[in-house]
């Protein structure tokens, strides 16, 4: 499960001893000393650091003196998308992988984690910034799958399409707008299935690197799927159509 860890001594040797770290607080205008090197240290992490109240800070560890600075640990290390490529092979598989854009419910992405394992897909991608990390709840919301689905957590996610594209992944997203039914759209062969975030779906840039886009037909009065129920429907197409 996740942790926070508060204190200035603490969250610099957590940086230090490399471990997998989500976020960041820190309280306004503590960034000397000891903090500065935090934040050099979070920088060359690439781990988002946010500015808040000190009193904000006080609300979340009541009981503990967090000397103006609090890291959230993740729930689980996260590994390296050529980690998720080594697994296909390992398996004699052709690679099968999630990425998610910008989910920002916990909820939404324990789901799909669950999803995943389920189906035996390799291991999902998520963004770093605007999108939930392996947090507690999401942990919980997998039912334990958290534990058995690798997890890459990236800079820049068109970098990762365009290097798995050049894996020989068949890039699919899912939208609204998509030209195909997902039903009736190829989708065996090495695959990273793209899923949009709650509400906005895939982003623009994103969007125009997909190879092929696909809808989930909608009769009803909603527009939309559950980001989690959507992803569920498109994994376990791809299951269908590879047998």
């Amino acid at each position: 499960m996740s942790e926070m860890i508060a204190g200035r001594n603490p969250v610099r040797e957590a940086l230090r001893a490399g471990r997998p770290i989500n976020k960041i607080v820190m309280a306004k205008g503590a960034n000397t000393g000891p903090l500065g090197e935090i934040i050099r240290l979070a920088r060359e992490g690439n781990i988002p650091v946010q500015t808040v109240e000190r009193s904000h800070l006080d609300k979340l560890v009541a009981d503990t003196s967090h000397q103006g600075i609090i890291a959230y640990a993740a729930a689980k290390e996260y590994v390296e998308v050529e980690d998720i490529l080594e697994i296909a092979r390992s398996k004699g598989e052709e690679p099968f992988i999630v990425m998610l854009d910008e989910i920002n419910d916990p909820h939404n992405l324990g789901a799909i984690l669950r999803t995943v394992d389920a189906a035996g897909a390799h291991g999902v991608i998520i963004p770093q910034r605007r999108s939930v990390a392996l947090t507690a709840t999401v942990a919980k919301a997998s039912a334990g799958a958290v534990e058995y689905v690798p997890v890459a957590r990236v800079t820049n996610l068109d970098r990762t399409l365009r290097m798995l594209k050049e894996e020989g992944l068949w890039v699919v997203g899912a939208d609204m707008e998509g030209p195909e039914i997902y039903w009736q759209a190829n989708l065996t062969g090495p695959l990273l299935l793209v899923i949009g975030g709650e509400g906005k779906g895939i982003g623009r840039l994103i969007r125009e690197r997909c190879d092929l886009l696909v809808r989930l037909p909608m009769a009803g009065r909603v527009g939309s799927l559950n980001a989690s129920v959507a992803a569920a429907l498109l994994v376990y197409e791809v299951v269908r159509q590879r047998g």
